[in-house]
């Protein structure tokens, strides 16, 4: 007798589907996982305070922030400690440190390398570097872990970020002069030997962020600023890189002007080839806390994403952008709403910013100076670290800095209930709940009568969605048999299985 197969699903579901936003972002890869990183986290050691920066070069990843101490991973705060004084640098590969441990005097606010891999600038709050004055910013070599002596700008105010191309070191913060030359917050010296190079934007206050574009014509610069050289560029602003000049950046429109109940301010810049993002942060209920996607030669918009909940870091790998912030509704992007919990960790289709699958999480710690989690990313095709307050990862403790890899495997899919099965005239009827992959948005449930494969399903599913329940009915059986029943859910790469369920058909 030929089987017939009939699959319905309640009504949530289809409502819940509508609202999965279809292309790349819900597929899963046959590597185990649908982005460019895994979910799960990687053996890395941790800090005792918050990591506020990271940059990586060749097989060295940096960190630095307000940490003192740096720890193995498992072990508590306190337990086999070793002294690293705001700066910090660790095998990219395993997550060990480093021998690299320059004594500052302040925290580290900003890092960045150079293309060529052989240099690692620092900026932040410090004064001196292993006892040798540094204002502020400081340059070392990769190779020998030294300071570089004869570098050494003197920078009135804190460096809040640092971005290089070529033999430009280009930096912004607080400050408001660099070796004695007015240069409001923002300002560029050469990577060779420090001299000032006549760059000055002249920002009217903070720069949060600084970044080159992908062929450096551009620098792209982000804060709670309103006037680049004196003209209307509020918080977000693309310059020549020669000479500083503000050019005409459209998506910096999207960004709303203060108002008396609401302020918001970009606060991380990233950018891809030629395309920049420009994530940001709002004070007061509802404020803009979005995401801007726009041409990196011509500033027009090419996408928003307008989830609430400030983002603190952007890191662009393959064709994903993921984020570190507090999202906590993004209802107004057709996904999640208010009361979802907070999601620290999301990454976005950089082809149009839907949310797509990976999904780990962090906590943020409430005694932190901070306490808003995730606040630095950096990484590449093989992986992606994260740095900031946070206590744990994924549930378990890990302070200050973890790390996800590209390599294959991933996280394994909730393992799904048996099967809830009633008996008919020659026929069985099957219900079962679908379950979550923090990797994957989309799975494929198999429905197995005994070692028979009765049929394969895609769905997709978010874990912070309401379980949705299936139904299939089998007409493959005759009346009077006992037959058993398992559902077998896999991301392409990973497989579980229910335990099995019997009834004697009628």
């Amino acid at each position: 007798m030929k089987k017939l197969v009939l699959v319905v699903v309640t009504a949530a579901a289809v409502v819940a589907a509508a609202l999965i936003p279809s292309g790349p972002p819900v597929q899963a890869a046959s590597k185990g996982f649908g982005s460019a990183v895994s979910a799960v986290k990687q053996t890395t050691w941790q800090t005792n305070a918050s990591v506020t920066a990271l940059a990586v070069a060749g097989n060295t990843v940096y960190a630095g922030g307000l940490f003192t101490r740096i720890r193995p991973p498992g072990a508590a705060k306190g337990v086999q400690e070793s002294v690293r004084t705001y700066v910090a640098a660790f095998n990219k590969t395993t997550g060990a440190p480093t021998t690299f441990a320059p004594k500052l005097n302040g925290a580290v606010r900003g890092i960045a390398t150079s293309p060529d891999g052989k240099w690692v600038v620092l900026g932040g709050d410090f004064t001196t570097v292993n006892g040798v004055k540094r204002s502020k910013i400081a340059k070392f070599s990769v190779a020998t872990g030294q300071l570089v002596a004869g570098w050494d700008p003197v920078v009135s105010a804190r460096v809040k970020s640092i971005d290089i191309y070529g033999n430009s070191v280009f930096f912004g913060g607080a400050f408001t002069k660099v070796d004695s030359r007015v240069s409001n917050r923002l300002a560029a010296v050469k990577l060779t030997d420090g001299t000032l190079l006549p760059w000055n934007p002249n920002a009217d206050d903070d720069v949060y962020a600084v970044r080159a574009s992908g062929n450096g014509t551009r620098v792209f610069v982000g804060g709670p600023f309103e006037t680049i050289n004196g003209k209307d560029h509020y918080s977000l602003a693309m310059v020549n890189s020669t000479n500083g000049t503000a050019l005409a950046m459209p998506a910096a429109s999207l960004i709303p002007k203060p108002t008396w109940g609401c302020t918001t301010r970009v606060k991380v810049i990233e950018t891809q080839g030629n395309k920049v993002f420009a994530g940001n942060g709002g004070d007061g209920a509802g404020c803009y806390d979005g995401i801007i996607a726009a041409d990196a030669t011509t500033g027009k918009a090419l996408w928003q994403s307008n989830c609430l909940g400030a983002n603190e870091a952007l890191k662009a790998i393959d064709g994903w952008l993921y984020k570190g912030s507090h999202a906590h509704d993004c209802s107004q992007d057709g996904s999640f709403g208010d009361g979802t919990g907070t999601h620290f960790l999301l990454v976005q289709s950089i082809a149009n910013g839907k949310i797509g699958p990976w999904f780990p999480n962090t906590d943020a710690d409430p005694n932190s100076t901070t306490q808003v989690g995730p606040l630095a990313f950096a990484g590449d095709s093989t992986g992606l670290w994260a740095g900031g307050d946070f206590l744990k990862v994924a549930g378990k403790g890990q302070q200050g800095l973890t790390r996800f890899s590209s390599a294959p495997g991933g996280a394994v899919p909730a393992v799904p209930k048996a099967p809830a099965l009633t008996a008919g005239a020659a026929k069985v009827t099957l219900k079962f709940t679908d379950v979550y992959d923090v990797d994957n948005i989309t799975l494929t449930y198999s429905v197995y009568r005994g070692t028979t494969k009765i049929g394969s399903y895609k769905y997709n599913s978010y874990y912070w969605d309401k379980r949705k329940t299936y139904t299939v009915t089998d007409t493959g059986v005759k009346s009077g048999q006992t037959v058993g029943y398992r559902i077998d859910v896999t991301d392409d790469r990973n497989t579980v299985k229910s335990s099995t369920a019997s009834v004697k058909v009628h």
